[in-house]
């Protein structure tokens, strides 16, 4: 296969992982994967977080997708090189940009910057693994209409209620 039909499966992929991603992030980290996910939500000590067992085993699957493609499979390698290059742009959005997890200190004021970090600041509104919005990591919807979703399930205000005024809430940078 051409080298340009290899980089379109490759943009084909980093493009499709997003909805891998979502769908990982909603049914999986949030569903029976939570026992790493939370520390995630949680407030944490040290550079890492258990959550981080998941960029390992995405990186595995990654890994044995490159070793495949280096024996005469290039398609598997262009979809190796595709999840490779959506785990980078994850790093550096999710864990640098919006949880200034490595020495990068910006915070976006306006564009779609923005929009990633506001998003994904209401999907960590909400305490536990149930009623969270914003599963991607790369697209956020319309911040109006996560805000809208929140409220109208109430589940901000609810845990607010029940939660003892002693008791603060769990914060995740």
């Amino acid at each position: 296969m051409e080298f340009l039909g290899l980089a379109a499966i490759a943009v084909g992929v980093f493009l499709l992982m997003e909805g891998v991603a979502w769908a990982a992030h909603k049914y999986i980290m949030h569903g029976f994967g939570w026992g790493w996910h939370r520390s995630h939500h949680e407030e944490t000590e040290g550079v890492f977080e258990k959550n981080d067992l998941y960029a390992v085993v995405f990186s595995v699957l990654a890994i044995a997708l490159f070793v495949v493609g280096s024996n005469g499979h290039p398609v598997v390698f262009a979809v190796a090189v595709g999840i490779t290059l959506y785990g980078v742009f994850y790093f550096v959005v999710h864990d640098g940009l919006v949880h200034q997890r490595w020495p990068f200190r910006a915070i976006p004021h306006r564009g779609y910057a923005k929009r990633l970090v506001q998003a994904h600041r209401l999907h960590h509104a909400v305490e536990g693994k149930e009623g969270c919005v914003s599963f991607g990591f790369l697209y956020a919807p319309p911040v109006e209409k996560l805000s809208a979703e929140l409220r109208s399930r109430g589940t901000v205000v609810a845990e607010r209620q029940a939660r003892k005024p002693s008791e603060p809430r769990p914060t995740v940078s």
